[in-house]
């Protein structure tokens, strides 16, 4: 979930170089609860505020399913987050490509490479 492009597209393409399927990206609230009805993804890289409103609606449901979560946002106080989904990892906009990956092979280490699927 990102809604501006050049991040949505720098985002995709370092996760697809780290041999992961890419579903998205998607840049409104109402998109990814679409895309989620029809596949549960093995991870998600959330922007907090999108261009239709704030993510969580979208968090709690990936959270409910046991999807989980990057937050990845300029916009959003670590902590809190942490604090209301824990598990979750949280990296600060701008960050390096290096934390991203780390999280993402953290969050998705018992899943076979060539299935996870990251949002």
């Amino acid at each position: 979930m990102e809604d501006e492009f050049i991040v949505a597209l720098d985002l995709s393409g370092m996760t697809e170089d780290l041999g992961y399927v890419v579903t998205g990206p998607f840049a409104t609230l109402s998109e990814g609860v679409l895309a989620i009805q029809g596949q549960r993804p093995d991870a998600a890289i959330l922007d907090v505020q999108l261009a239709d409103g704030d993510v969580f609606p979208l968090a709690d449901e990936l959270t409910r399913m046991g999807v989980p979560i990057i937050f990845h946002s300029g916009h959003a106080d670590s902590q809190s987050l942490i604090s209301r989904y824990p598990g979750a990892c949280s990296a600060s906009k701008p960050c390096s490509p290096d934390l991203i990956a780390t999280y993402l092979h953290q969050l998705t280490a018992s899943l076979m490479p060539d299935r996870a699927t990251p949002f």
